[in-house]
């Protein structure tokens, strides 16, 4: 496992932020000036506006549903395009909240078991529900969109297609009107219902079912709810109308209130109030993308998102080019002011006060291979190589650490590395299903097992894996929880994990490879090999990255198990279809990592279950 100190988010970024830290200042702070020049990589003519130009890596995002998002490739545009009610304060350590489209981040009030209303430092024990009142700003709107388009009459223009009409359309945008509205505390209620609903499958639905007053109930009425109108006829892009629904746990108070009940005293769950699973979802989009038609074509909330945020998309070409633009209608957004206490002698707030965003355009290209991306960055093509991206640095910490002239180059083209602990870690799992490496079926063989991936787990020296290829812009990790949240620890015996590492001499030092091959023995596994029949253990690693430039880090992997004597097959794909496999449970052993949702040790420990 290991936790990685990386440099922040993208080569011009200060550092790596929150997906909910509004995307809007990751590509502020991406902004590059470029010079009055009359070689440009690119046209003149695309250079018209201030825009940033970046890339993204093999597949386009899965979705941009905001209530189904839940990777770290989709949030450059999710988090730009939607607004939850929070967001973090940029520049601030430690993470601290702040109000996005609400006037203020809400304290909750809490009641007991009897309705009785509790002071605010109540005994958790004593707290049976917790109301958070959500007051939404005045005058925000939605980005223009053909789904608020109505005619003379006050109808809407596009909400019932024409089939003929429907197949030509292969962009919202092709359709010649767009009209928008105020954003609305109903928009926030129905996206929450969103959650529950089985059409849209959100991944967090399980997290929140025990949170929010009434939401299993609520789930299976829209479930009964569902199979009768699918047994009715209507197909998969049919409009399901959520409000129509009561909700329990959330309630619209007036236009610009929402109220939102949950179980007991839960300090995370401010947090999940910066996410856009709690974005709002206008009932328009969703009627005008129930059409058979438009997602024959592609043209989806998957693809097209509806939102108040300071981008919108402009462009959806897919696996070949997304390009956010403007949204003419923010007004909402300002550069921060304040910080921490170096950031104003860095010049990180050189732009207090000035209005969101900071660049018109945001042009993402793909990029499948390393070596084209990083001549095309250094040739000035692109403003930084990935925006979406923790990591994009360490390849050229590695290059100017290993070659002086690389170094030279670098520093004379002004790019900048700036470093910070990654709330986040990436680890080895081991699909606890698998009859080889998994739970067992029995005591006995849950021993074997268990034997086996600690074997492993010794053997997969990451102190080397951190010197070789990311030349120590790194630690290894002994737990789940990342340095810079509560409950890391630096030192003490819950400081390492004794299964794979021990102390001597007052140091902690990785277990001797010995070890490892004492445990692959009890495994029954000796020397790699079947103690019964002598056949060789070959096991599988699935990894995220099919790209060429991979070959010399899963080399590595390869090695560490033939340590053991063990044959590992490599099955890189592309991250979406990893995602899927996972999903399915279709893999063995893998590797996989966890960015922060929030600032808190339980959103790393709730992994662990469920």
């Amino acid at each position: 496992m290991t936790a990685k100190t990386d440099p922040a988010h993208s080569l011009f970024s200060r550092r790596a932020v929150w997906a909910a830290a509004a995307a809007v200042l990751v590509f502020a702070a991406l902004l590059f000036t470029l010079p009055d020049v009359t070689n440009n990589p690119r046209p003149l003519a695309e250079y018209g506006e201030k825009t940033l130009f970046t890339a993204f890596g093999g597949r386009s995002p899965r979705t941009l549903d905001p209530q189904r998002s839940y990777s770290s490739d989709e949030t450059a545009y999710t988090y730009s395009i939607y607004e939850p009610p929070y967001q973090y304060a940029y520049l601030k350590r430690p993470y601290e909240l702040e109000p996005r489209t609400v006037e203020k981040v809400a304290e909750p009030k809490y009641f007991d078991k009897s309705g009785k209303e509790l002071p605010a430092d109540a005994d958790p024990e004593a707290v049976a529900e917790s109301r958070y009142v959500l007051k939404i700003r005045r005058g925000i709107f939605y980005a223009p969109h053909p789904a608020f388009a109505k005619d003379e009459q006050g109808a809407f223009r596009y909400h019932h297609l024409d089939a003929d009409l429907a197949a030509r359309v292969r962009s919202p945008f092709d359709l010649p009107e767009a009209g928008t509205r105020e954003l609305t505390a109903a928009d926030y209620a129905n996206g929450i219902r969103r959650i529950a609903s089985p059409q849209v499958v959100s991944p967090i639905y399980g997290t929140m079912s025990s949170r929010i007053v009434g939401f299993p109930d609520f789930k299976k009425r829209l479930d009964a709810k569902w199979r009768a109108m699918r047994d009715a006829g209507a197909s998969e892009e049919t409009f399901f109308d959520l409000m129509a629904e009561p909700l329990e746990g959330v309630r619209v108070i007036d236009d610009h209130a929402l109220e939102i009940r949950i179980h007991g005293k839960d300090p995370q769950f401010a947090y999940w109030l910066a996410m856009t699973f709690f974005a709002p979802m206008p009932q328009e989009a969703e009627r005008f993308y129930a059409q058979a038609g438009l997602r024959a074509n592609n043209v989806s909330l998957d693809t097209w998102p509806v939102g108040t945020g300071a981008f919108r998309m402009q462009t959806f070409r897919e696996n070949r080019l997304h390009v956010l633009e403007r949204n003419p209608l923010y007004k909402h957004g300002f550069y921060p002011c304040t910080g921490e206490p170096d950031d104003e002698k860095k010049g990180l707030l050189k732009d207090c006060g000035k209005p969101l965003p900071l660049v018109d355009r945001v042009v993402f290209e793909v990029e499948k291979e390393a070596m084209p991306l990083q001549s095309k960055f250094l040739a000035g093509y692109y403003d930084s190589p990935f925006i979406d991206r923790v990591d994009t640095g360490l390849g050229y910490l590695v290059a100017m650490d290993d070659d002086p002239d690389k170094a030279a180059l670098y520093g004379g083209r002004g790019l900048q590395f700036p470093k910070t602990v990654m709330a986040g870690l990436w680890y080895l799992g081991f699909n606890w299903l698998d009859p080889v490496v998994g739970g067992g079926s029995t005591l006995e063989e849950a021993e074997r097992h268990r034997a086996l991936r600690q074997a492993i787990s010794i053997a997969v020296d990451w102190e080397e894996n951190i010197a070789i290829f990311q030349k120590n812009q790194g630690m290894p990790a002994h737990g789940p929880i990342p340095p810079g949240l509560f409950g890391w620890r630096a030192d003490g015996p819950e400081a390492f994990n004794p299964v794979v590492y021990e102390k001597h001499n007052q140091q902690v030092i990785r277990k001797p490879i010995e070890r490892a091959k004492e445990l692959l023995a009890k495994a029954g596994w000796p020397d790699g090999r079947n103690a019964q029949t002598g056949e060789p253990l070959v096991l599988f690693f699935d990894y995220q990255n099919a790209a060429q430039g991979s070959s010399a880090y899963l080399e590595w992997y390869q090695r560490q198990f033939k340590k053991l004597g063990i044959q590992l097959e490599i099955r890189a794909t592309d991250y979406n279809r990893f995602q899927e496999k996972m999903s399915k449970g279709a893999a063995q052993i893998f590797f996989w990592g966890w960015n922060a949702d929030y600032p808190d040790a339980e959103n790393f420990l709730f992994l662990f279950y469920g």
